[in-house]
């Protein structure tokens, strides 16, 4: 029971310190965002989304590689084996070297004749668009061979180095986005060049750290050890799951850039930034519980996985939803406030991006149970192959001349149905009830969702058009999903729990104003 408060009380240290990152790092998001599309323009900033897009393509090996890493890495801290824990750590470390030399000799082939032969690239920025490419892949070797130093912090659960180091991200981002305005150099190959050198610095403040607090990071071997084989297997599983998603992210990037050009990418480009600022806040929460699903798991303490799920996948949900909600109904306004000149396309690819990221809850949890299991094959085979359709749908409904919003209307449809499959494919695996899961999660989850929906949209469509109208909506939207999630998301107990926890901070606060 102590075991279980001090796991308890970690998780919400580690949440709270995530959720102070977020917060800077959001806010210096929009505001970067903002100036740098004003700075580039919308045909330059599009250029540089599908650019980075080309090489993030090939990183699908580094992706399941790194899936890998937490696993193995966590796995081994939970069992308390050290002698395993340095040989996981070495052989992560060679694994990623080699994906390092696989990712640059693709992008230098692979990826370059795509560049060249398949992308539609204005007159006159050819030049420019070769210099951000290779800027681009540097930075993507730099962020391979880092995947397992970010690994080791995120199983020994010390979020406060992401914090930490996120206040010195956030400066130097804010010095780009003044730097390009004042430059007069092309401003994209300059604005790359800088994104690249604080990529770099990142990289080396990461491993600096890992080096200094964890005894494991000082005794790396790159030669071949016991786990050598084993890891590989499990990343080669994940390739295909990886492969899929670079598939619905990457891959539509670039049909759109084939079938509409670089304002489209930009239109998308906006997009994913608030869905990046948005999903940061769930991943935050879940990144401070997915070591505990893993080591529970490992300790073989099954009905605490499993409360961790239930929790992990409805809370992160309320949290994003009390978000994704307000934004989707006051989109328009939220746009043309935030941006001095809003992309065609931005708005409606905003709000379906973030219906899409809805599902994002409720699959990284059954995703963390799976991989804690470590028999992966079936469930990549049939996950990955699912979501791999996305791709060759979205070309063929663009190639009949729908809109180029259909795109995520297909990957829409596709990731809820394989949310669906998910369960039928892990429960089993770690011993918990698909009937339960429906009746804890998905059931309040989809009734929260649909019950606070109905005050904020009616309120929407009989207000006029108005700044005030809208943060009046806003405010409305919050407090309808917020009492939506405890009275009907929210077991007995679960309420019980917030309300002394609210209690508790209250108590907090009291004292120190006395």
């Amino acid at each position: 029971m102590q075991d279980n408060t001090s796991s308890n009380k970690r998780i919400a240290k580690n949440t709270l310190l995530l959720y102070a990152r977020m917060l800077l790092l959001l806010v210096v998001s929009l505001y970067t965002s903002r100036v740098v599309l004003a700075a580039l323009g919308i045909d330059d900033y599009g250029l540089y989304n599908v650019v980075g897009g080309i090489v993030t393509m090939f990183t699908f090996l580094n992706a399941a590689m790194g899936n890998a890493s937490n696993r193995y890495i966590t796995y081994a801290l939970g069992k308390g084996d050290e002698k395993e824990l340095r040989e996981v750590v070495s052989a992560t470390c060679l694994i990623h070297w080699i994906i390092a030399g696989i990712i640059l000799l693709l992008a230098e082939t692979v990826g370059l004749w795509l560049l060249c032969n398949k992308m539609v690239i204005p007159d006159g920025r050819w030049a420019a668009v070769l210099w951000v490419y290779q800027f681009s892949i540097v930075a993507c070797v730099f962020s391979v061979i880092s995947v397992p130093f970010n690994s080791m912090i995120i199983a020994h659960e010390k979020m406060g180095a992401f914090a930490f180091i996120s206040i010195i991200d956030a400066v130097l981002k804010l010095l780009i986005a003044y730097l390009i305005q004042i430059t007069s150099y092309d401003k994209l190959i300059y604005y790359g060049a800088l994104v690249l050198c604080v990529s770099i610095f990142d990289r080396l403040i990461y491993q600096f750290y890992c080096y200094k607090h964890f005894n494991e990071a000082r005794h790396i071997k790159l030669k071949k050890v016991p786990q050598l084989k084993e890891m590989s297997a499990f990343a080669g599983w994940s390739l295909i799951g990886n492969l899929a998603f670079i598939g619905y992210t990457q891959g539509i990037n670039i049909l759109l850039n084939m079938f509409f050009g670089p304002a489209v990418n930009a239109a998308r480009g906006v997009a994913v930034q608030i869905e990046s600022a948005v999903k940061g806040f769930v991943i935050n929460f879940q990144t401070a519980v997915n070591p505990q699903i893993i080591k529970t798991y490992a300790q073989k303490e099954f009905d605490r996985m499993h409360m961790l799920i239930y929790a992990s996948s409805k809370f992160s949900f309320f949290l994003l939803f009390c978000m994704v909600l307000p934004i989707c109904i006051e989109s328009n306004t939220i746009l043309n406030i935030w941006l001095k000149e809003v992309p065609h396309y931005a708005t409606f690819f905003t709000i379906l991006i973030l219906i899409i990221t809805l599902s994002e809850p409720l699959r990284n949890p059954i995703d963390r149970a799976n991989q804690a299991a470590g028999n992966i094959r079936n469930y990549q085979i049939v996950e990955g192959g699912l979501l791999l359709l996305i791709v060759p749908l979205s070309y063929l409904i663009l190639k009949i001349g729908c809109e180029p919003y259909a795109v995520f209307l297909v990957q829409l449809v596709v990731m809820y149905s394989v949310q669906i499959v998910r369960l039928f494919l892990v429960c089993h695996k770690i011993k918990m009830s698909k009937r339960e899961y429906i009746k804890r999660v998905l059931l309040r989850v989809v009734g929260v969702a649909i019950l606070s929906s109905i005050i904020p949209l009616l309120l929407h469509s009989v207000l006029l058009r108005s700044i005030g109208n809208s943060i009046i909506t806003i405010i409305v939207s919050i407090i309808s999903v917020l009492s939506c999630s405890f009275y009907i998301g929210l077991t007995k107990t679960e309420r019980l729990l917030v309300m002394s926890k609210i209690n508790e901070i209250k108590t907090k606060i009291t004292k120190c104003e006395e």
